[in-house]
């Protein structure tokens, strides 16, 4: 049932995603001490919904606009459904900030295919990574995607090699201007973590245990199949579909580098996760095997509400 209503794009669709998005929100708050839920702070409370629900209609834009998927909704309903099941990526404004770049330099990338005003799409690129970066300092190894575009699309211009590392200078520049500016020094806006934690002991609770093992074991069995059908994809869509690939293990090693390890620097596998696994899901072909494989998506992060 679960799978048919998902099968097509439709504007209830997007109406639950943005319910399951605000219970998310809601849970990882429920916490908070209610002298806390000023004015002030259901105002923060709101822009980051806004952020996560904007991210969300990106990825679905992304998916459709470079054919990723069947025209299916699914991943936004996985990205709604992982955030519901660690829900402390919801918690912290940096990587939902962070996130969101990610994702709009993503779309300039993939749109390279067209071979359309790719000078402005690598300089757009760079400066959205490089301002990920200055919200979470790893988000900077998703630069390795620019890289990568470079190589599949075997792109010989010298200048076009040089144009991403100019965003990035100028996204440097600003910053250390605005810091002169504003705080009379020249990197008081860097104010991000260079460091790397490899302590997971924070992970160590059964609600993390359960949703870490359900995006990792879902997330690797669909990506076999996901490179697969690399293959098999028509040859003008195999460099944005190993993109996808890339994405997933750049942010893999976000979360291994994270420095502060609060379950939020998962927000980064979500958008490419989604992808992947909703290209299992469509081509699956046993209908029970497909109702099952998404009921329990569907159902774990709401049991874990129950932990």
């Amino acid at each position: 049932m679960i799978t048919s209503f998902f099968n097509k794009s439709k504007p209830i669709n997007f109406v639950i995603v943005f319910f399951i998005t605000l219970l998310a929100f809601i849970a990882a708050r429920t916490n908070v001490p209610a002298a806390e839920f000023t004015w002030g702070f259901v105002f923060k409370l709101i822009l980051l919904l806004f952020v996560a629900y904007t991210s969300i209609l990106l990825l679905n834009f992304i998916v459709e606009k470079n054919n990723l998927t069947q025209k299916s909704n699914y991943e936004i309903l996985l990205f709604s459904l992982f955030l519901l099941t660690i829900v402390e990526t919801t918690t912290d404004y940096r990587v939902l900030l962070s996130n969101f770049f990610i994702l709009l330099a993503l779309r300039r990338i993939l749109s390279i295919r067209s071979q359309k005003a790719i000078k402005n799409k690598y300089f757009d690129a760079a400066l959205w990574i490089a301002l990920a970066s200055l919200f979470y300092f790893w988000a900077i190894l998703f630069f390795v995607l620019i890289v990568a575009s470079l190589i599949l699309y075997v792109d010989k211009n010298i200048r076009h090699w040089i144009i991403p590392f100019i965003g990035m200078a100028t996204v440097f520049v600003i910053t250390v201007v605005a810091s002169i500016l504003c705080y009379d020094t020249y990197f008081a806006l860097f104010n991000v973590s260079y460091r790397v934690n490899y302590d997971y002991s924070l992970y160590d609770s059964i609600s993390f245990l359960i949703g870490i093992t359900m995006l990792v074991s879902f997330g690797l069995w669909s990506l076999l199949f996901y490179i697969q059908d690399i293959v098999k994809a028509k040859k003008a869509n195999r460099a944005s579909l190993k993109i996808v690939v890339l994405l997933v293990f750049v942010a893999a090693f976000v979360v291994i580098f994270a420095p502060n390890k609060n379950g939020s620097e998962f927000l980064f596998l979500y958008a490419p996760l989604a992808i992947v696994i909703s290209n299992y899901i469509e081509t699956l072909q046993d209908k029970w095997f497909k109702e099952v494989f998404v009921l329990l998506l569907f159902l774990v992060p709401f049991v874990l509400l129950m932990l």
